[in-house]
């Protein structure tokens, strides 16, 4: 039987402008997600956390994901793709709302519930928006498409990370040294000043994504519809529940484990930049470095894929060399371990648009559950780099071998490339 296409209800018109829209919905996640790495060491010294407590960032942000997918789902069914769109770019402005108070009060807490509900409307966004990029198109070329999102999503971390790693710790070296030299209320005081600094640009994003989800309401973006699935809900491959597509299931893990690698990757290079003895302004800035070898992978994605590279392909090489960089970031040291890190990223570039295609192929009537059971995935960012600051806990500081743990995680990835997105998938 060969598979049902899924076609976009919309004039073919009306293509290049959806395509425009959801190119810089990818530069909000972007520009929202990746301004982790810069919240964690600064949060760290601002709110005076352990390592392990200073990574609850990634946890609290990343697990909205794994508890949010299955109602975003859920949601998307009853107003639709582009609503749903909207709707998480209000949920993202209400997160940064949260963060004005949070940094008046210095309170960690606060902080990470406007870091989970940021995560939120980002799954929301999320589970609407990359389907809406994998079946847009022809499947074959599916990962070309989310390639050049993955450009703009880049491209924002690059532009949020320079901003507020500037705007944060360009006198880092002499506020950590006035900190130090104080105590009591005058070090709380200092503390309170420093935390302020949060407020500015976290009220200016609020604003923006306020603006940008009423463009998106009236923007009329085109909605999906699916020719394979009938009024009577009947699968033309006779399945009956999501649980009959394994290779979906598999899928879903691999997104967990490649999604923990990525955020360990990025998320803790600021640390361990100051762990090998860089200053604090220059190992914030480290992760910049991560999104340009990232967007390296992506360009050659958009122009190998699919026409010299398969999506299997392309996802066995990147795992692969995840491996291999892991390696030499554990077997090295100093800047040559923080540049193996960094290359980490480039590894990655490839493995979110290989691996979503792969799991989500002729899932049919079953497609945005799946999506939201693959936006569960990401939870992996959220798990995956607080084992990692668990065992920098037990090994007395020590941040280079604990990143032995995404050795398997790759192990896994090539798995799934190889076999495991076979499993199950209808002929």
């Amino acid at each position: 039987m060969t598979d049902k296409t899924v076609t976009v209800a919309a004039p073919r018109g009306n293509y290049k402008q959806a395509m425009v829209i959801i190119a810089t919905l990818f530069f909000i996640f972007g520009f929202v997600t990746w301004l982790n790495s810069v919240l964690i060491p600064f949060l760290k010294q601002a709110c005076e956390l352990s390592d392990v407590v200073a990574y609850l960032v990634t946890f609290a942000f990343y697990i909205s994901y794994f508890v949010m997918a299955i109602p975003s789902s859920v949601i998307l069914k009853k107003i639709g793709y582009p609503k749903g769109m909207s709707l998480g770019l209000l949920t993202i402005a209400v997160g940064s709302v949260i963060f004005i108070p949070a940094a008046q009060m210095r309170s960690y807490p606060l902080f990470l519930v406007g870091l989970f509900t940021q995560g939120t409307g980002l799954a929301l966004l999320q589970t609407a928006s990359n389907p809406y990029v994998t079946i847009i198109g022809p499947i074959e070329s599916a990962a070309k498409r989310i390639s050049i999102m993955g450009i703009c999503n880049k491209i924002a971390g690059m532009t949020g990370i320079l901003l507020l790693a500037n705007l944060l710790f360009n006198d880092t070296e002499q506020i950590s040294k006035k900190i130090d030299s104080l105590s009591g209320a005058a070090k709380e005081a200092e503390l309170d000043l420093l935390a302020s600094r949060l407020i500015m640009p976290y009220a200016i994003m609020a604003v923006v994504l306020l603006l940008l989800a009423v463009f998106v309401r009236k923007a009329h973006l085109p909605e999906i519809t699916q020719e394979d699935e009938t009024d009577t809900g009947v699968d033309p491959y006779g399945r009956t529940s999501i649980m009959q597509a394994p290779y979906l299931l598999l899928g879903v893990l691999c997104i967990f484990v490649y999604v923990g690698v990525e955020v360990l990757a990025i998320d803790t290079l600021a640390l361990y930049g100051e762990y090998t003895g860089l200053a604090k302004d220059v190992a914030s800035h480290l992760s910049i470095w991560c999104l340009v070898a990232f967007t390296i992978g992506y360009i050659i994605g958009v122009v190998a894929v699919p026409k010299y590279l398969s999506q299997k392909t392309g996802l066995i090489i990147c795992a692969t060399l995840g491996m291999v960089f892991t390696i030499g970031a554990l077997t090295t040291h100093g800047n040559v371990s923080i540049a193996f890190i960094i290359l980490l990223s480039f590894a990655h570039s490839l493995m979110w648009p290989g691996i979503w295609p792969l799991a989500i192929n002729k899932l049919g009537k079953f497609t945005k559950t799946g999506s939201a059971l693959l936006i569960m995935g990401i939870a992996g960012g959220a798990l995956i780099p607080l084992v990692y600051g668990a065992f920098v806990g037990k090994l007395g500081g020590d941040r280079q071998l604990p990143y032995v743990i995404m050795i398997p995680c790759y192990l896994y990835i090539l798995y799934f490339a190889y076999a495991g997105h076979k499993k199950g998938l209808p002929a």
